[in-house]
């Protein structure tokens, strides 16, 4: 029977998610120290069949919190 893949998680707004400099492995996890060529949370659940228990919502910054489209308080 094929399993199903249910990777819900969604590296670009993790924590420990960074874009390397690396043509051949672009991404990388802080959280579990590697580098690949596809999405870290891919990578692990292909690996133990659990979706990524380390992923950390990126903290929100002053600026993301503005929503005025000039960047500028009010």
């Amino acid at each position: 029977m094929p399993m199903k893949k249910d990777n819900s998680v969604d590296c670009f707004n993790c924590q420990y998610f960074y874009v390397t400099w690396e043509p051949a492995n672009p991404r990388g996890c802080k959280a579990f120290g590697f580098k690949t060529h596809r999405l870290p949370s891919d990578v692990v659940f292909e690996t133990s069949q659990e979706p990524c228990l380390k992923f950390l919502p990126k903290r929100k910054t002053n600026t993301q919190k503005n929503t005025s489209t000039h960047g500028w308080k009010a």
